[in-house]
């Protein structure tokens, strides 16, 4: 490996143990060979989420997806050529190469990127379907060839479980989300309950406010459902660590109702306890394999 093509990696890898911990931590389960690949993943995701939210903050919704824009359209370009000057891009390209990813996964991040930009609100879950398919489903997608499996089943536990991470988020998030202008809940599955636009827009718990959050926690527990049963399928090597990624990012949910269901003066994260037993668990099981 080029000197330059380590410095990406090892760019990706940074961003992932200082943005993503939970995800990082997630990570050290794996084989060394496929943490690289996976940091790559990250840190493309991770740039292009800096750029709609932070690294370009003091920019108007125009300018900000005009830069995002044109990184995104350099880094699709040099994975279609095959090589990248970029320091995040080398890496990735390294990574697509290597592990045969479609691109049409890069392409759906893309645009789900850009609809960060100008999209602030969804109707109908559907919609919102749109969004997460290609902002969360397509990293699972992308990350299934590093893991391995050997079911096309496995697919769809991907695809759930991309899906559970971002409805956990959305629900974790909303009270940051709202500050920033967005709603992620459908409005549709709002109004079931009660709930209109404008009392979400004014943070105070309600009792219809806890019945629509009940609603979204039980969809990210059925999707996570799904997912379970298909992470059998993957190198046993890999089910430790995707097993504990799926307890720790779906428990956000558990942490939600622990704090009564309060989205709004409590961010839900995960305990250094829970942390530590979840990854104590799949260490030993992944230690067990590596011996076996």
């Amino acid at each position: 490996m080029s000197d330059l093509l380590q410095e990406s990696y090892e760019e990706c890898k940074r961003l992932n143990a200082l943005h993503g911990k939970t995800y990082y931590l997630a990570t050290l389960l794996l084989p060394s060979a496929k943490r690289p690949p996976v940091h790559a993943l990250y840190g493309f995701a991770r740039y292009a989420d800096e750029i709609v939210d932070d690294l370009a903050s003091t920019l108007s919704p125009h300018e900000k997806a005009q830069v995002l824009r044109t990184w995104g359209d350099s880094v699709l370009s040099d994975l279609r050529t095959g090589e990248s000057s970029d320091l995040i891009g080398r890496a990735l390209v390294d990574t697509v190469k290597k592990y045969k990813i479609p691109l049409e996964y890069f392409d759906a991040f893309m645009v789900s990127m850009e609809m960060d930009l100008t999209v602030t609100r969804y109707k109908t879950f559907e919609d919102l379907m749109t969004y997460v398919y290609g902002s969360a489903v397509v990293i699972g997608l992308e990350m299934l060839p590093i893991l391995g499996y050997s079911d096309p089943r496995a697919i769809e536990a991907a695809s759930a479980l991309g899906a559970a991470f971002q409805l956990a988020n959305f629900i974790r998030d909303i009270d940051e989300d709202i500050e920033r202008g967005r709603i992620y809940m459908p409005l549709d599955d709002l109004a079931r309950f009660g709930v209109s636009e404008e009392m979400l827009l004014q943070r105070k718990l309600t009792p219809e406010i806890v019945e629509a959050l009940k609603y979204q926690i039980a969809r990210v527990r059925e999707l996570q459902a799904t997912a379970e049963t298909g992470i059998q399928f993957l190198d046993p090597i890999s089910r430790p660590c995707i097993r504990a990624a799926s307890e720790l990012y779906c428990g956000i949910v558990d942490e939600i109702e622990a704090n009564g269901y309060d989205v709004f003066t409590t961010r839900a994260t995960t305990s250094q306890w829970r942390r530590f037993r979840v990854a104590g668990v799949a260490f030993l099981q992944t230690l067990f394999l590596r011996m076996r």
